[in-house]
């Protein structure tokens, strides 16, 4: 994803926090950061093999707060 997806489909975050994030994912190799040579610069984002890993764990998370959200 580019950046201005991510930050759409984040609502609420900055730009300043959003960069911090990303590098600091990508400094934990979560996520590739891949830049293109043009103008402007386009800058990707994508999860790396250890960031895809997580994926179930979060699946798992999400199903609990959604079943606590049920419950109240």
């Amino acid at each position: 994803m580019r950046f201005n997806e991510i930050k759409r489909n984040i609502p609420p975050v900055s730009q300043k926090m959003l960069t911090q994030q990303l590098r600091e994912l990508e400094a934990d190799e979560m996520v590739n950061r891949k830049v293109y040579p043009e103008v402007p610069p386009k800058v990707e984002y994508s999860l790396t093999e250890k960031g895809q890993s997580l994926m179930p764990i979060l699946q798992k998370l999400y199903e609990w707060g959604e079943a606590q959200a049920e419950n109240q």
